[in-house]
């Protein structure tokens, strides 16, 4: 059986936690015994059609036994992001664990996609990045605990993507700066890496955009079964890196992946397919 990490006595902050990947991660660090500030945009839920809000992920992390703190957060108002870096560090007395998650995603040509839209991938996803990890940096330079700074976010492969250009761009852009930071806080043992699925994941956005069908995706419990992996690591030995979730996870010594399948088979690996199209599992990267 794989190690996983003892996270007692931790601290994640972590963006987008309202539902999806974000809530899973939220729930597995709080399953392994890290406290939990959940942020995001939703805190009332009643007037939409979209289940979640940070208040429910953080009440069921608490109910593992962990503190937790809900914090309502645009990740593009810089003001808001300040306060809430302040905020969590005053409830949690320390924060060692940063994910970057939150995202906006809308895929289209340039000629289909408006530019307002163009703007708000670029201002949530590099920006709200930027934001966050730059709001940290300090902190964790003086954080007790290993310090992390991770990000939900694909390699950078690629100098194109046709259909998908402004949002394989604001993706490739979180990866950048995360991958930048961990050249520039090398000296501070702070690990900065960047994950991402190899196929899609099951969703509310994959479900709405119809990405695929449930034959092409999986659980999120595989991205979060590569963050906490990769919380075994040491952080000032394990950074810059970008790792897909099936490869890290097979190294680690995964050998059947059947259980984070919606159905029979692995699905294509469609979700890196998207930044590297000469992507396949025979050769990897």
């Amino acid at each position: 059986m794989r190690q996983q990490p003892d996270l007692h006595g931790q601290a994640a902050f972590i963006t987008g936690t309202t539902r999806g990947i974000g809530k899973q991660l939220a729930l597995a660090l709080a399953e392994r015994g890290c406290d939990i500030v959940s942020t995001g945009k939703t805190v009332d839920d009643s007037d939409s059609d979209l289940e979640g809000t940070i208040h429910r992920t953080a009440e069921e992390c608490a109910a593992k036994g962990v503190e937790t703190h809900a914090i309502q957060l645009d990740v593009r108002d810089e003001d808001a992001v300040d306060a809430a870096i302040d905020e969590a560090i005053e409830e949690m007395g320390e924060i060692n664990i940063v994910i970057n998650n939150a995202s906006a995603i809308q895929m289209g040509t340039v000629e289909e996609l408006p530019a307002d839209r163009y703007d708000l991938l670029n201002e949530v996803n590099v920006r709200g990045t930027y934001l966050v990890s730059r709001g940290f940096i300090d902190h964790l330079r003086d954080a007790e605990a290993d310090a992390w700074i991770l990000t939900n976010a694909p390699p950078v492969e690629i100098d194109r993507a046709p259909g998908a250009a402004a949002y394989s761009w604001s993706k490739m852009g979180m990866s950048f700066v995360t991958l930048s930071l961990a050249q520039e806080l090398a000296d501070d043992d702070v690990g900065c890496n960047s994950f991402w699925p190899v196929t899609a994941i099951d969703t509310r956005a994959t479900r709405y955009f119809e990405m695929g069908t449930e034959d092409d995706w999986r659980t999120p419990e595989i991205v979060s079964d590569t963050v906490l992996e990769i919380l075994t690591r040491d952080p000032a030995e394990f950074t810059g890196n970008c790792v897909y979730d099936e490869e890290f996870l097979r190294e680690a010594g995964v050998e059947d992946f059947a259980r984070y399948n919606l159905t029979e088979g692995d699905p294509d690996p469609m979700s890196a397919q998207i930044f590297d199209p000469e992507y396949s599992r025979s050769s990897g990267r």
